[in-house]
C-alpha cells in the first residue's frame, strides 16, 4: 500500500499508438505504467494506467517520452486523452476479491475451467489459501543472511513496514493482479445519484470488485475496476444492482479489457522502481557528503 504513498496520483490514458516492439518494449518496461491494454475506444487503441507523484512529474514525463523517442512524434498519432484520479480516494484496493466468484461457481458447478484446467474443490482450496495469504511465514533467517544484518534488525524493520502500511503481508496474486485467467476487466465509471454510503458499501462487500476510487470526472463520481467470468454475467451484475438500489445508480461509462488485449507487465516493477529509486538518491546523497 506504500505505492499509493509515493504515486498518489492515477492517470488512465485513452492513446492512439502503433502495435510494434519499440512501443511494447516501452509499456512493458517503464516504471510508471501500472497496466496497459489493446481498446478500441473511437479513435484510440490503447488504455494505460499510469502511477505518478502529482500532474507535473506527469506532464514532465510525458514529454520525455517523444525526446526519447520511446513513442512516435505528436505528429504522427493523435493527441492522448487523460483522467486524473486521487489513489487518496482509494475506498477499497482487493486483487484477490475475485476468488469469492470462482468459489460461488465452484460451489454450483462442482468444479472449475481454467485455461483447459479443471480444479476440483481441494485444488481450489490450495488456490483461495494462496491468494489469501493463509499459508506464508517470512524467513527472517534468509533475509538476515542475504542482507547480512541480524535477524532482530530485520524483525524489527519488516513490523515496521506492516505497521506504517507500506508493505502487506505474503500473499500469491493472480497473473493478472486485478482478476482471475480468462476473466473479464470492466473498468467502469458511474454516477452515484443517492445512497452513497449504502452502494459504496455494497462494492466493497462485492467479490466483483477489485479496486474502486471516488472521483470527479463530468458527471461520474466512482471509478470501478471489477472481474468477471464474461460480458453478459457482467450485464447482469448491473441490473442486479440497479434492482437492488433503484434511482441510485445513474449513467455508467463501460470499458471492456480482455485478457488476450493485456500487454505483458512484470506486476513488480512499479514498486521496484520506486526502491530503486531512493536507493540512487540514498547513494547520491553519500556521495555528496563524502565529497564536501
Amino acid at each position: 500500500m506504500g505505492l499509493y504513498r509515493e504515486y498518489p496520483l492515477l492517470v488512465v490514458v485513452r492513446a492512439d499508438l502503433p502495435d510494434e516492439k519499440r512501443v511494447n518494449d516501452w509499456v512493458a518496461q517503464d516504471r510508471h505504467i501500472f497496466a496497459a491494454y489493446w481498446s478500441r475506444h473511437a479513435e484510440y487503441n490503447m488504455i494505460l494506467f499510469i502511477y505518478q507523484k502529482d500532474v507535473l512529474a506527469y506532464q514532465l514525463w510525458r514529454e520525455s517520452l517523444t525526446e526519447e523517442h520511446k513513442i512516435p512524434p505528436r505528429e504522427a498519432r493523435l493527441p492522448s486523452y487523460s483522467l486524473y484520479v486521487s489513489n487518496q480516494l482509494m475506498i477499497k484496493y482487493e486483487p484477490n476479491a475475485a476468488i469469492g466468484l470462482m468459489e460461488a461457481e465452484l460451489n454450483r458447478v462442482g468444479k472449475l475451467e481454467i485455461n483447459g484446467v479443471t480444479l476440483d474443490r481441494p485444488h481450489f482450496q490450495i488456490l483461495k489459501l494462496l491468494v489469501t495469504g493463509g499459508v506464508f511465514k517470512l524467513n527472517e533467517n534468509f533475509l538476515s543472511r542475504e542482507l547480512r544484518i541480524h535477524r532482530k534488525t530485520v524483525m524489527k524493520r519488516v513490523d515496521q513496514l506492516l505497521g506504517e502500511g507500506w508493505i502487506l503481508k505474503p500473499i500469491c496474486r493472480f497473473p493478472d493482479l486485478l482478476c482471475p485467467p480468462n476473466y473479464v476487466l470492466a473498468y467502469s465509471m458511474a454516477e452515484i445519484r443517492k445512497a452513497k454510503e449504502r452502494v459504496t458499501l455494497a462494492f466493497r462487500n462485492d467479490p466483483h470488485v477489485s479496486m474502486a476510487l471516488r472521483i470527479s470526472i463530468g458527471g461520474y463520481n466512482l471509478l470501478l475496476v471489477s472481474a468477471h467470468p464474461d460480458i453478459s454475467e457482467h450485464m447482469e451484475w448491473e441490473q442486479s444492482l440497479s434492482k437492488r438500489f433503484p434511482s441510485s445508480i445513474g449513467h455508467v461509462d463501460v470499458t471492456y479489457l480482455s485478457p488476450r488485449a493485456k500487454i505483458l507487465i512484470d506486476q513488480q516493477k512499479v514498486s521496484l522502481g520506486i526502491i530503486e529509486e531512493k536507493i540512487s538518491q540514498a547513494r547520491g546523497r553519500r556521495i555528496r557528503k563524502t565529497a564536501a
